[in-house]
């Protein structure tokens, strides 16, 4: 869903080189059911992060961009990636 990586992405402009959760974009954008959006939002990050536009990270260490990742993971952008 287009709307969801603008939002990513916008949330990564705005925290800098801070991690988020993805929880956190769903829930500015649907502040009344963000967590029906959980799992959609979760599946863009992954996708976002094998296209390298995002870096997912578990724990503190980056997850391969091939797997499939269970449980928490955060968001953040790419470190010295330019503002796009």
């Amino acid at each position: 869903m287009e709307v969801l990586r603008t939002a990513i992405l916008e949330m990564c402009r705005q925290k800098k080189n801070n991690p988020f959760c993805p929880s956190e974009v769903v829930q500015r954008m649907f502040p009344e059911d963000w967590e029906q959006f959980l799992e959609e939002i979760k599946s863009v990050a992954v996708e976002m992060n094998r296209e390298g536009l995002i870096l997912i990270t578990q724990n503190g260490k980056s997850i391969d961009p091939n797997s499939q990742p269970t449980g928490e993971i955060w968001i953040s952008r790419i470190p010295n990636q330019s503002r796009r």
